[in-house]
């Protein structure tokens, strides 16, 4: 059972990234997992759960930041995401990195810690579009969601994989706050 960490934009913005998704790829991006901004990946996130108290507590000692997203950008040629700028986001994936303690294997390949890359994934080429259609859909998100959007972060929703390869909510884990589990 895998797990990984992410924020989630507010509801009128996912929406908003969800209809664009849709345009281009249909339903096959929306139900493998929600828009987010990745924090941690699986690496270290193991199946016993032992690492949900240290995050909590990290999550528990962060104030609420803000993000800013910024120009669409492509991980190699088969992965379009929108850009996302903010430091406390930084510090706060340094912080569960730390304290889910993955191997500097799994740190490398999931491209963490020096490697970080914060980001929400709008389109694959693994979803069922071609790399020239990915070209054309950044253009497209280049006007879509000009100028950028900034907001604020207030929790951190922890996902667990409940099919393969699809992602659902496990729990939410409010900065400075309480837990909503699901």
């Amino acid at each position: 059972m895998q797990h990984f960490i992410g924020l989630v934009p507010p509801e009128d913005f996912k929406e908003k990234v969800i209809l664009f998704q849709k345009e281009w790829a249909g339903t096959m991006i929306t139900k493998v997992v929600e828009p987010h901004i990745t924090l941690k990946a699986q690496g270290g996130l193991t199946s016993d759960r032992k690492w949900l108290d240290r995050v909590r507590e990290a999550c528990l000692g962060m104030n609420p930041f803000r993000v800013e997203l910024g120009a669409p950008a492509f991980f190699g040629e088969d992965v379009l995401y929108l850009s996302v700028h903010s430091a406390e986001l930084y510090g706060l994936h340094k912080k569960i990195v730390q304290m889910a303690a993955p191997s500097k294997h799994q740190i490398d390949a999931y491209f963490e810690l020096d490697h970080f890359v914060p980001h929400l994934t709008l389109a694959k080429t693994s979803h069922g579009l071609s790399k020239q259609e990915l070209v054309d859909m950044a253009a497209a998100a280049e006007s879509e969601f000009h100028p950028s959007l900034s907001f604020e972060v207030d929790q951190v929703r922890v996902y667990v994989e409940s099919r393969s390869h699809t992602y659902t909510k496990l729990e939410d884990m409010v900065l400075g706050g309480k837990t909503d589990t699901c």
